[in-house]
């Protein structure tokens, strides 16, 4: 019998996809527990938990089922938990005072959270009035109704403080004002909370996957922030943020949405030294739950699969709904 030799090809990459075990071993991309942040909401007045029907499985809890949430992320392994404060619809104002009330919903959360896992768990918190104003933008209005922008930082560096008061590790400003990481960074370091970080999102796009979100923190929005977060077209203007963000002290910095934007996300990623974290949405998560609920994908690979996505194109962190499930499954 004669054999011909040169016929089939010498190199053959699937020899490193023959088994689990195999794949395991030559993976490049590792998912861990400790790479995941939870992003969880807190209602005033509630009794119990209220679901958000737009994003299965996740809810606006009480003061109580949030200790709860806590816990069981650092159980799971997750690094950190970012807090959103939804107060009460007859306390919010042009203004969001309630925001910077050391009573306010959030710093009454953020000091829940601390007494029940201390330093435990990375306690981060959103820094923007999006959730306390009347009129649901991210910052005070001028008379013309825009956002004024130097106005919302005096607001922002309000909050910075009674953030850190409550006992905050991190916070996390996602108004994107200019100027807003130097503002904050200097009212922190000038009331004794220079050991708080400041996880800056750099580049916040105007993003159509919010629209669960408005739900979960019960948005009074009208209009859109166009005029303040990053048009979707643009890859150089997410740069130049990145570095002024930088320049005015910023610790860490992250890309959101994380998906659509997995180009910007690797394009920060390989420019900086410092920590660079992705937010997969609401609208991300609603998309995979929905449609797995119809039984068009399988669900717990499309959550792998999209986390792994956003880690290979180089988040050194994740802030996702499904943090405590995923960190589970991982360990």
């Amino acid at each position: 019998m004669s054999t011909t030799y040169g016929t089939f090809p010498g190199s053959r990459p699937r020899r490193l996809r023959t088994s689990p075990a195999m794949r395991r071993m030559v993976a490049e991309t590792r998912l861990h527990p400790a790479d995941l942040i939870l992003p969880a909401f807190v209602r005033e007045g509630i009794s119990t938990p209220v679901p958000i029907t737009s994003m299965p499985g996740v809810v606006q809890h009480t003061r109580d089922t949030l200790r709860k949430a806590a816990v069981e992320a650092l159980e799971a392994g997750v690094s950190g938990i970012m807090l959103f404060g939804v107060p009460e619809e007859s306390k919010k104002d042009a203004a969001g005072t309630a925001g910077t009330d050391p009573d306010g919903i959030l710093q009454v959360a953020i000091r829940d959270v601390k007494a029940e896992v201390g330093d435990d768990l990375v306690i981060m918190s959103d820094l923007c009035l999006d959730e306390f104003t009347d009129h649901g933008h991210c910052g005070v209005l001028d008379a013309s109704g825009r956002v004024d922008n130097d106005a919302t930082l005096e607001r922002y560096a309000e909050m910075a403080q009674v953030q850190a008061d409550a006992g905050v590790h991190a916070v996390g400003p996602s108004g994107m004002m200019d100027g807003q990481v130097g503002v904050i960074r200097d009212a922190l370091d000038q009331t004794g909370h220079e050991d708080v970080s400041v996880l800056a999102y750099t580049a916040k796009y105007a993003s159509a996957f919010y629209g669960p979100f408005r739900e979960a923190v019960g948005s009074s929005l009208q209009g859109d922030r166009k005029t303040y977060q990053q048009d979707p077209a643009n890859t150089r203007e997410s740069m130049r943020e990145l570095a002024l963000d930088l320049a005015e002290g910023a610790d860490m910095v992250m890309v959101k949405p994380a998906l659509p934007y997995l180009d910007i996300l690797a394009k920060v990623a390989e420019a900086v030294d410092v920590p660079v974290a992705a937010y997969q949405i609401s609208g991300e998560y609603a998309m995979v739950e929905a449609a797995a609920a119809n039984g068009w994908i399988d669900r717990d690979r499309a959550i792998m699969e999209t986390l792994t996505g956003i880690k290979r194109a180089g988040a050194d962190m994740i802030l996702t709904y499904w943090a405590t499930e995923a960190a589970r499954s991982l360990r």
